[in-house]
């Protein structure tokens, strides 16, 4: 099963990141880890919505919230267990949040 890992984070909230922890995590996500990347700033992104068959586009996030989403992972774990326990060790986890989503079976 493939999962999506959402790294949120709260820009009220001071990083806490120790040198060579990265490094650490991604060593212990091994072959899990398929994919993952830092994310642009919300403020330099879009928004697209289509109304009345006319798409808005509008600068920003698509929502005011307080946390944004700072990147993602994607892991192929098997079970829910493993890929919750490669998330908790995540280390945004600590000052941030790691939201974690199932998609596809292939």
């Amino acid at each position: 099963m493939k999962y999506l890992l959402l790294v949120c984070i709260d820009p009220s909230l001071e990083p806490d990141v120790r040198p060579g922890e990265m490094d650490r995590w991604l060593e212990r996500a091994g072959e899990a880890r398929l994919l993952g990347s830092e994310l642009g700033s919300p403020s330099d992104g879009w928004t697209v919505r289509l109304r009345g068959g006319k798409p808005f586009v509008t600068d920003g996030p698509f929502a005011e919230t307080k946390e944004f989403v700072g990147g993602f992972d994607i892991l192929e774990c098997d079970s829910r267990e493993e890929a919750l326990e490669i998330a908790s060790a995540h280390p945004v986890a600590r000052f941030g949040a790691i939201e974690v989503r199932e998609f596809g079976s292939d």
